[in-house]
């Protein structure tokens, strides 16, 4: 028979695994005596994704170790500011902190790009601030169009998803500044459409829509949409140009979709 401590244990473990994982790491701080329960793996194991060891034994290094060496607490917040590479160094795995959520970035590699195995209109090369071993540079283009696949299956259910191109200039650009670009974001297979242009490189007369990461990088909203169940099958993330125009000087990392209001 479980002892009265026991039984108090595992009814603390439940309702905290009904909160979210912020709230979770919070109550941890603020509660010394239920430190011990908060802290154990069987609470941190319901917020970590149900397919996470499935996911860290595709990436793309050996992290077989982080399943066993790690409790499950600091497995989930590893994830969280870690983020593993996946899909043969294509695509970036990570957690949202507060919710858990799966959020994934598709890398320039795993990015469908016009003319982008073309050495006179793309360059490909390492930055050591980038989480992928290569990067676009665009050299230039008068067709600037990106596209991003994602299955939906392997997102997070009943999650409203806000898409992101992540990218920075180099010192020399030209283009971004006097067209817009478009941005799309549409499940596969389906004519709705929600689509938005912006300039990302505006003068300074006009605002900034697009922001600083901590992780170096710049980052503009390509549009949302809600996964219910990842039945949909894929959802497209498209960046293009309103009319053909030169441009060049824009680096592209990738296309990040994580849960809205995340990180």
């Amino acid at each position: 028979m479980d002892s009265p401590f026991a039984m108090f244990a595992q009814c603390i473990s439940h309702i905290i695994s009904l909160i979210t994982p912020g709230n979770a790491s919070k109550l941890s701080s603020t509660y010394p005596a239920f430190k011990s329960v908060v802290d154990s793996d069987s609470v941190w194991e319901k917020f970590l994704p149900s397919d996470y060891k499935k996911i860290i034994s595709i990436s793309s290094f050996s992290t077989s170790s982080l399943v066993t060496s790690l409790s499950k607490k600091k497995l989930y917040f590893h994830l969280c500011y870690n983020p593993i590479l996946i899909n043969n160094n294509t695509m970036s795995f990570a957690l949202d902190h507060e919710s858990g959520k799966k959020c994934y970035m598709v890398g320039a590699r795993g990015l469908s790009i016009t003319w982008g195995s073309s050495p006179q209109h793309w360059k490909w090369l390492s930055l050591p601030e980038s989480r992928f071993p290569e990067v676009a540079e665009l050299k230039l283009v008068w067709c600037f169009e990106i596209m991003a696949r994602i299955e939906t299956k392997i997102l997070s259910s009943k999650t409203n998803y806000a898409t992101y191109l992540v990218f920075k200039f180099v010192e020399t650009r030209e283009g971004f500044e006097t067209r817009p670009i478009e941005f799309d974001v549409y499940f596969e297979g389906n004519d709705t459409h929600k689509m938005h242009s912006a300039l990302l490189d505006p003068p300074a007369n006009m605002p900034l829509l697009s922001l600083n990461r901590r992780d170096g990088w710049m980052e503009i909203g390509i549009g949302e949409f809600f996964n219910e169940n990842g039945d949909d099958g894929a959802v497209i993330c498209r960046v293009c140009e309103s009319e053909p125009t030169p441009k060049c000087g824009i680096i592209i990392e990738g296309i990040e979709l994580r849960p809205k209001n995340g990180r």
